[in-house]
């Protein structure tokens, strides 16, 4: 059980470093209309729009992306708590 965990973890964190990707390319021009561009679209982007919900800051700094990481981690973080509550006792 203790390895799924560590797969699940190690899957959100490249999932995080993914986010963090997209969202770098978008301050370069064109980098998102890149073949790993619309890649990370097509794998990030669901998951932003749940948070897209929340107006950017001033008009122009969004920060979803800082809520959906803090987010994954959260749900991350519960689930470890939960699994070993069950594994270890």
């Amino acid at each position: 059980m203790i390895e799924i965990l560590n797969w699940i973890v190690r899957i959100a964190r490249y999932y995080e470093y993914a986010i963090v990707i997209y969202v770098l390319m978008s301050w370069l021009p064109g980098a998102q209309q890149s073949t790993l561009g619309r890649w990370l679209h097509r794998i990030v982007s669901p998951y932003l729009n749940l948070f897209r919900i929340i107006p950017p800051i001033g008009g122009m700094i969004d920060i979803s992306p800082i809520v959906a990481i803090l987010a994954l981690n959260f749900a991350i973080s519960g689930l470890t708590h939960l699994v070993l509550l069950f594994v270890v006792v």
